[in-house]
């Protein structure tokens, strides 16, 4: 079994919910790259997944089921385009 076939058998199911701009659940969460008030950077099943709002809090962090909550001010959801594969060179001058 090809690497990428084994690693999508064993991804969580991703979704998001979010609740009046204030409160945002997420599921299929692999890994937080960067927060802060304004910006959350994270990696989920589905893909890169960029937050941003103002005085946002991580209010629930469970990388071991891959859930995530956020609460604050949410006024940005956006999914980053996955890199394609290449040597790092290759990345970095694109």
């Amino acid at each position: 079994m090809a690497y990428e076939e084994r690693r999508n058998s064993l991804t969580k199911p991703h979704s998001i919910s979010l609740e009046d701009r204030k409160t945002l659940n997420i599921s299929g969460v692999e890994r937080v790259d960067s927060f802060d008030e304004r910006e959350i950077i994270m990696l989920t099943s589905g893909g890169s997944l960029i937050i941003r709002g103002s005085d946002m809090h991580m209010a629930k962090l469970e990388l071991t089921v891959g859930e995530a909550a956020v609460t604050g001010c949410i006024s940005e959801l956006c999914y980053e385009e996955t890199a394609p594969s290449g040597s790092l060179w290759s990345k970095l001058f694109r």
